[in-house]
Parts: C-alpha cells; sequence; structure tokens
C-alpha cells in the first residue's frame, strides 16, 4: 500500500518539480500570457472537476463562462488549455481566414482513442498532413462525389421500404409509433450497403449493427480511460480488457466482410463501375509518407468511423425534423402542398428549409470535434499556444438572436428569401463544421434528410398524441437527442 502511495504521489508531483527546475534554470523564460480568460484552475488538475460533470451541466456551465468572460473562454484538463469559442467572427477568423493553423486534432493520449482510430489513421482524427488529405479525397471523390451517391438510389428504395412496413403496421394498429429506433436502423441499413456492397441482406446488417452499437454504447463506461491515459494499463486494466474484447467482436465481424471484397475484386466478380463500395476503395488506397496500403485493422476503423458519422447525426437530426413538424401541423401540411406540386416543379424549396431549420434549431452535435493549431497564434486579441485544443460552440451560433430572430421558434420560412439566410460568407450556423475540417458527408446527409422527411410526409399524416405536446428538451448521449423521444400517430395519406 505504502509504495502504491509513494508511485501515485511521484506521478502526481512530477510536473510541479520539472516546472520549478526549468524555472530555475531558465529564470529569464516568460511563462505563456493572454490567454482567454476563464475559471480558477486547480493545480496539476486544472478544471477537470468541472469537466467531469454532466454533458448538459457542462454546456450550461460555458454559456455562464462566456457570459461572464466573454466569447472566449479557457478551461484546463492538467496542464493543457482547452479554448471554447462562441462567437461566429471568432469562428470565420479561425477555419476560413486561418484554416491552416486552426486544422489540426489533438494528439491521442488515452489508449482507448489510440486503438479506435487505429493510431489516429481515420478522417477525423488524423493530423492536418497529407494522410489526411488521401483519406478524406479518396471517401469525397469515390463514394460522396454527387455522380457516386446517385448509384445507391436502388439502396434508398429498398430501405425505405423496409422503414415504411413498420410504419404502415403501426399506423394500422392505431398505436403511438416510436420512430428513433426505426430511424437509426433506417440510416444504418443504407451506410452498411455503400459501405460493405449492396449484396448484403437484413440478417448480415443486423449482426453488423450489433458489433456496432455495442461498442458504442458502452463508449462512457471507458471514458475513465480517456481521462487516466497514464494509470490505465495498471488501475484500469480490467476496464481496458473489456474494451479490447469489444474491439475484437468488431474486427471479427468487419475483417470478413472486407476479406470478401477483397477476394470478389481480385476475382473481378464486382465489375460494376456504376456501384462502388467504401471498402473496395480503401483496399487500393496507399498512404502517402508510410507509403504502404491500409491494414485491416485501419479499414476497420475507418468503415466504423463511416458508419459512425452517419447514423446517429442524420438519424438524430431526422427525428428532429420530424418532431417539429408535429408540433407545428401548418408546416407540416406546407410542406405536403409543395410535394404535391413536385410534376410541375421539380425544386422544393421549403423542403430544403425545413431540413435546414431543424440543423439549426437542433444539430446533433453543440460542439465540433476539437480542433488543435500547428503554431503559436492569436485570436480575439488573445494567444493561442500551438497544440492548444479548441472547440467551437455550434448550438450558440445557431442559437445567435444578434443573427436570427425569434431564434428559438421553429420557422422554416427564415431559409426563403430572408436576410437571415442571406448569401454573405459570414458564418450563421455550422452543423456540419466549417473550412478544411467541415463534414466531407455534409451533401449525403442533405440528401439522406430530405429524402426521408419527404417521403414521410407525402405518404403519412404526422399527428400529436392525443393529450401530449411535443417535448422539445434535449439530452447528451452520442449525439444530443429528444429527452423524451417522438411518438406520434400517423395516418396513411393514400390507399396503397
Amino acid at each position: 500500500m505504502e509504495t502504491w502511495f509513494i508511485i501515485l504521489i511521484s506521478i502526481v508531483l512530477s510536473p510541479v518539480i520539472l516546472k520549478f527546475i526549468s524555472k530555475v534554470l531558465n529564470p529569464t523564460k516568460k511563462p505563456a500570457i493572454n490567454l482567454p480568460p476563464g475559471p480558477r484552475s486547480f493545480p496539476i488538475l486544472g478544471n477537470f472537476l468541472l469537466l467531469k460533470k454532466p454533458f448538459s451541466e457542462i454546456e450550461q456551465l460555458l454559456r455562464s463562462l462566456t457570459t461572464r468572460f466573454g466569447p472566449m473562454v479557457t478551461l484546463r484538463i492538467g496542464s493543457y488549455p482547452a479554448i471554447f469559442v462562441a462567437d461566429r467572427f471568432l469562428a470565420h477568423q479561425a477555419l476560413i481566414q486561418n484554416g491552416s493553423i486552426f486544422s489540426d486534432r489533438p494528439q491521442a493520449l488515452s489508449v482507448v482513442d489510440k486503438i479506435d482510430s487505429s493510431n489516429q489513421h481515420t478522417i477525423n482524427t488524423a493530423s492536418y498532413g497529407p494522410i489526411w488529405r488521401v483519406l478524406r479525397r479518396n471517401l469525397t471523390e469515390k463514394i460522396l462525389h454527387p455522380s457516386r451517391v446517385k448509384s445507391y438510389s436502388h439502396a434508398r428504395k429498398w430501405v425505405l421500404k423496409i422503414l415504411f412496413e413498420y410504419l404502415k403496421s403501426k399506423a394500422q394498429s392505431g398505436d403511438p409509433v416510436p420512430v428513433l429506433d426505426h430511424f437509426q436502423y433506417a440510416m444504418f441499413c443504407l451506410l452498411v450497403l455503400m459501405c460493405f456492397g449492396d449484396k448484403l441482406d437484413e440478417k448480415e446488417i443486423k449482426k453488423i449493427e450489433d458489433a456496432h452499437r455495442i461498442l458504442l454504447l458502452n463508449y462512457e463506461r471507458f471514458d475513465i480511460l480517456n481521462f487516466f491515459p497514464f494509470f490505465t494499463k495498471i488501475i484500469f486494466r480490467k476496464r481496458l480488457k473489456e474494451f479490447y474484447q469489444l474491439r475484437k467482436y468488431q474486427e471479427d465481424v468487419l475483417i470478413p466482410l472486407i476479406r470478401a471484397q477483397k477476394r470478389a475484386k481480385e476475382e473481378k466478380l464486382n465489375e460494376s463501375k456504376d456501384v462502388l463500395s467504401y471498402v473496395d476503395t480503401l483496399l487500393e488506397l496507399q498512404l502517402p509518407v508510410e507509403k504502404r496500403n491500409l491494414d485491416e485493422g485501419e479499414m476497420v476503423s475507418l468503415c466504423s468511423e463511416f458508419l459512425n458519422a452517419g447514423t446517429d447525426t442524420t438519424s438524430t437530426a431526422l427525428q428532429w425534423i420530424m418532431a417539429n413538424l408535429v408540433k407545428y401541423p401548418d408546416v407540416q401540411e406546407k410542406l405536403f402542398m409543395e410535394i404535391k406540386e413536385i410534376m410541375k416543379n421539380r425544386e422544393l424549396p421549403y423542403l430544403k428549409a425545413v431540413v435546414l431549420e431543424g440543423l439549426r434549431r437542433h444539430p446533433p452535435a453543440h460542439f465540433v470535434l476539437p480542433h488543435a493549431v500547428t503554431e503559436d497564434a492569436v485570436l480575439g486579441g488573445f494567444f493561442v499556444p500551438k497544440n492548444c485544443s479548441i472547440n467551437f460552440m455550434v448550438a450558440e451560433m445557431g442559437w445567435d438572436p444578434k443573427v436570427w430572430k425569434d431564434p428559438m421558434a421553429f420557422k422554416p420560412e427564415r431559409f426563403i428569401n430572408s436576410e437571415e439566410s442571406g448569401g454573405s460568407r459570414e458564418i450563421k450556423m455550422m452543423p456540419f463544421g466549417v473550412g478544411r475540417r467541415i463534414c466531407p458527408g455534409l451533401g449525403l446527409a442533405m440528401l439522406h434528410l430530405e429524402y426521408f422527411v419527404a417521403n414521410m410526409v407525402w405518404s403519412f399524416k404526422w399527428k400529436a398524441v392525443d393529450g401530449d405536446e411535443v417535448d422539445l428538451e434535449e439530452k447528451q448521449e452520442f449525439t444530443m437527442v429528444m429527452k423524451n423521444p417522438l411518438q406520434a400517430h400517423l395516418s396513411p395519406r393514400f390507399n396503397y
């Protein structure tokens, strides 16, 4: 027991001792000053105790801090400063005007992050450089290019049919329809077909979903491994072992699919040039600098990233949009009438406005993934040190009353011939991020949201459950979801 105590005390005090020695040896060296203001931090721990609060409380805390200190606030995690930005002009200055400096990612310190990202070999986690460019270009040019996205129309129709079979059965029973799980499953099916090819059936897709979701749903249990990276292998070895087992289960399911795609490619069984799976593109990919092909573990991480990025965010956004259409039936009917006129006018501006307003009012993530700076910089008159983590508060920008009139109301009309949605290059909302690290799946997400919203409003009339008001209170999970998930009564608009 005494030995353990001495080891822990030594680890905790070592940064203080090193800092003291550094000051003695370099008495003229000036400390970094003029960081954005923030709450008082504790030695060693920084603001760690604040960051261990529930996420909803952290966001509320950050709002109060920006009110008190201004649009840039500094919190400390140990000796590392983390800066939070709530101002759209500062976001524009950082991510657009100085994108090359503010487009890096923080270094993955925890074992969990390193394993999950194959040592930062995914698009979201890779450092800003040649590997990130190759991975992103491969996805955007070979899978997410508009001409490629069109080739998956048959997959969208198949998935829509699966979703509608469920909705119709519930509509016939007269029971309220809980929709979120089925939205998630529909989005997941669609992305699995894009990732692994369209030869999979529902049984195989559900097996992939099980391997994928079990790791995602247990991720919160492994948060402790992220906060204590130096103690993980000793103190939390049992939990780390459990994480390894879940990761192995995921690999055991996905790697045979990757190998099957490789065999098909070698045997030229898949000769279609129109429909290309994500795995097909990964098999041929050459990493720069390292000058090698991706290994199977890295392909698993990239496939998992593809499924993660598009499933929960899109299904969450879809639920928020449909919740508002239930809450505001006049908006729903206006959208239905526009869709009814589609044979006369191929454009659907109100549909796009409904989707954009849903993303503004209820962004699936209230923060973009953390950025890091590649060199010392100045932002808003404050010093931002090299390698510092910088975070942008998406929801605050989309709810800014200086930009949006009555920002907490759901008003799609604001995106049609309105000064609020005008063509200026300012940042007014950023649910997909902005700049060089903007979500590469933006176009795909908008297509899926418009496609499913339009079809569901055209085929069904959505009504609130009698006596129940649609509750728009939020709850943080993997994305920002409805605290009380949407349930609605559905009635078919036509006899099929």
